[in-house]
């Protein structure tokens, strides 16, 4: 009987991203990735080394979404954002801004967290602009 899945890896990088110490996993090519991995995406190499995120990303890609899914009914309307972090790309919510208004544009720059989803608490990457935004 295979072991239940575990989020371990993953708990333990929002609890770092938490506390301003988010990193990514790189390899020595340079490609990044996040926890849970073993090995690298792109060259499947092992040899992983935990790598300090850039302190502010930029938005790559952003939506407002409107109609969400059961989890995220009550955070809505609110913004979607993929921004560039360095060796990889983070996927959160951007809080701080009007989500009705074109707040938020690809290349403006957003630092990163963890914050709690509004319906049921539970944590989530969360955006803010930067201070020089």
């Amino acid at each position: 009987m295979s072991a239940p899945a575990s989020n371990g890896g993953h708990d333990a990088w929002l609890d770092a991203l938490a506390d301003g110490e988010g990193y990514a996993l790189v390899c020595p090519d340079g490609h990044g990735s996040l926890p849970p991995r073993r090995v690298c995406p792109e060259c499947g190499t092992d040899s992983l080394t935990e790598e300090p995120l850039a302190e502010t990303g930029t938005v790559e890609t952003r939506s407002v979404v409107h109609v969400a899914g059961p989890r995220f009914a009550a955070d809505t309307p609110y913004v979607t954002a993929i921004a560039d972090f360095g060796p990889v790309r983070l996927t959160g919510i951007v809080r701080g801004i009007d989500p009705e208004a074109d707040a938020v544009a690809v290349g403006d720059r957003l630092t990163a967290t963890v914050e709690e989803r509004e319906g049921d608490g539970d944590p989530l990457v969360a955006f803010r602009p930067a201070d020089d935004e």
